[in-house]
């Protein structure tokens, strides 16, 4: 879908990059000889006249394999080019690097001229580069140059030829740079709109390296033979090869073996007291929140998503003119091109799209719609890798996005099938499993008490909890022991985990590092609370699957205030987590680089709560 996520189609630059100076590569300790070549680097066409007239090699390469045609390419010099055809430079010729023949140059930086020149001299007009089998059609479709392209369809370009790597086509070149002119000209031409990039998936990937390393390391174990560990002993080359070629047969077998099994299916709306809670084709006791099932798979995506991603809305509304389909979905994780619009940040697209009929309520492959994914990317958390900026840019607000989904008829009750990889990537620092979310818990996550009412008015349900998923990562020892002394019932996995009470408490501030990462609404705490209290009919005594309750939350942050309103509504803040956790613990820094709150200790203490002096972060 992104790309966190968010990087173009395939450029050249990106791909391949080429050494378009003088390189000077040593070969056996001499220089090369490029004479010709480096007068048309120089754009000095009379030297080169000179230096043909004198019997010099026209297509001695540079180092780098770049000839005097090639430069003519690059510098759009029809007149050398046509000097150099004359004097029987080779149309053919490659680059060490890529095997960029000129007319992929010419095609790269726009030369029309140029292109034509090498096509009248019998250029191959589909050859592909060795480092991605990209055409010059791909390369002419991302310059925006039109008379580039149309000399190349008119010269017999496959419009639907694909590069290798990612299986796109210069349809997605063009929608991704946003060259309208180019796609309606390929559209002209034939260009399929519905064809879709390669999909990439990540749990079978994943599932073949782990098969091929255990066959490296047995492998290796066997050459190694009875050797005692720690000894200097290395493999030999030729052991070395053998267990590779050991792994990349491994990883052939398990490819073989089939595709990785499918999730395609939405999360049904469960009753939350019951087991049986299936997340796509999974059990709920198989839900995994490892990467590669986060993530799933990647890819997929057709050219209305490439210039959807990109926020690029003539070129959007360009493909759908020419057909193609508003909802499409892509072939990874069945991101639609309005749901793509928003986890982008793209509002104003999203609305444009939502006016020419795109349905507002198509899912992804984990359950996200576009109504979530609007408070979603406006609320995104600091991370580690930078999130989208676009919605800053944007003349809609999320609110606005919102209210227009919501007189479209999306659902507000739609919850998602799993955790969000993209929401903090791979360095999670909120200790928040998402799964199970619905929007206006996540309003609430927010402190956004403009979207909480939003929502409430258009018929969300306020008692929606995240689901429990089968293991919870916890970044601290329990100060207690190690039984459950809390006396709740057991919560099944699937079952109910935390409430909008708790995620507007500050859920997970003190089991993780919310405190750095969380945005949401400022001076909110209390007013969101008391919305959920007051107006909702939320229970202040409500436990999450661990046991926490909104005390011991708000204890963690040291919010005095949320904890004597929370107790005049009748809190009891001597309860304790599954863990053994008070709530004056949750205030007494129970994890590393927390500092411990004296004041909201002391208040705690006051109303009952029992000091277990385990202040992790105080040792």
């Amino acid at each position: 879908m992104f790309a966190p996520v968010r990087n173009a189609g395939l450029r050249l630059r990106a791909q391949a990059p080429l050494a378009l100076g003088l390189t000077l590569l040593l070969w056996a300790g001499i220089p090369a000889e490029s004479p010709v070549a480096d007068a048309a680097m120089r754009g000095d066409v009379d030297q080169v006249r000179e230096l043909l007239r004198s019997g010099e090699d026209v297509n001695a390469a540079q180092g780098d394999g770049m000839t005097a045609l090639h430069w003519a390419a690059e510098n759009g010099h029809a007149e050398l080019a046509e000097m150099l055809l004359y004097a029987g430079a080779n149309v053919g010729a490659v680059t060490r690097l890529g095997d960029y023949t000129p007319l992929h140059i010419a095609s790269r930086s726009g030369r029309d001229r140029v292109v034509s020149a090498l096509l009248d001299a019998g250029a191959d007009v589909n050859a592909g580069t060795s480092t991605g089998g990209v055409t010059a059609l791909h390369f002419g479709a991302a310059s925006g140059n039109q008379a580039v392209v149309e000399a190349l369809v008119a010269g017999g370009a496959d419009v639907d030829a694909t590069e290798t790597r990612r299986g796109q086509t210069a349809l997605m070149f063009a929608a991704s740079a946003g060259r309208t002119d180019v796609v309606r000209r390929l559209i002209a031409a034939g260009a399929d709109v519905s064809m879709t990039s390669h999909v990439v998936d990540i749990p079978r990937t994943a599932a073949e390296d782990r098969a091929a390393g255990r066959v490296r390391d047995e492998v290796l174990a066997a050459f190694r033979g009875d050797q005692p560990q720690g000894t200097s002993w290395q493999p030999s080359p030729a052991e070395v090869q053998a267990a590779v070629r050991a792994a990349n047969s491994a990883r052939v077998d398990a490819a073989d073996a089939g595709p990785a099994q499918r999730r395609d299916e939405p999360l049904p709306d469960p009753d939350l007291g019951e087991v049986a809670v299936r997340s796509g084709d999974r059990s709920a006791e198989e839900y995994s929140n490892s990467y590669a099932d986060l993530v799933y798979r990647q890819g997929g995506l057709a050219a209305l998503h490439h210039a959807v991603r990109e926020g690029e809305s003539a070129t959007v509304f360009a493909l759908l003119d020419a057909g193609a389909d508003i909802d499409q979905q892509t072939a990874g994780d069945m991101t639609s091109p309005m749901l793509m619009a928003v986890v982008n940040g793209h509002y104003d697209l999203a609305l444009e799209l939502l006016e020419r009929g795109a349905d507002p309520n198509v899912a992804s492959h984990a359950n996200l719609t576009p109504l979530y994914a609007a408070i979603n990317t406006y609320w995104a958390p600091k991370a580690r890798y930078p999130q989208q900026q676009a919605y800053q840019q944007q003349q809609a607000t999320h609110l606005d996005v919102m209210r227009a989904m919501l007189d479209a008829g999306a659902d507000p009750n739609v919850r998602l099938s799993k955790h969000l990889w993209f929401m903090e990537y791979t360095f999670s620092q909120l200790d928040v499993d998402t799964r199970g979310a619905s929007p206006f818990w996540r309003a609430a996550y927010a402190l956004d008490l403009p979207a909480m009412r939003m929502l409430i008015a258009a018929g969300a349900d306020p008692n929606v909890p995240t689901m429990k998923a089968p293991s919870r990562r916890f970044a601290f020892e329990p100060p207690g022991s190690a039984t459950d002394p809390s006396g709740l019932p057991t919560v099944p996995v699937g079952g109910p985990d935390v409430y909008p009470i708790h995620a507007a408490t500050g859920h997970a501030y003190g089991t993780g590092f919310a405190g750095v990462s969380h945005r949401h609404a400022p001076d909110a705490w209390l007013p969101a609370v008391q919305y959920l209290v007051e107006e909702l009919g939320a229970d202040v005594n409500s436990r999450d699957a661990n046991g926490f309750s909104p005390l011991h939350w708000a204890a963690s942050r040291g919010d005095n205030e949320v904890i004597l309103y929370l107790v005049d509504k009748g809190a009891d803040a001597t309860v304790v987590s599954r863990r053994g956790h008070t709530t004056a613990d949750m205030a007494n820094g129970p994890v590393q680089r927390i500092s411990p709150f004296p004041e909201t200790i002391a208040l705690l203490e006051g109303l009952g709560s029992e000091n277990n002096n385990h202040c992790v972060s105080c040792e």
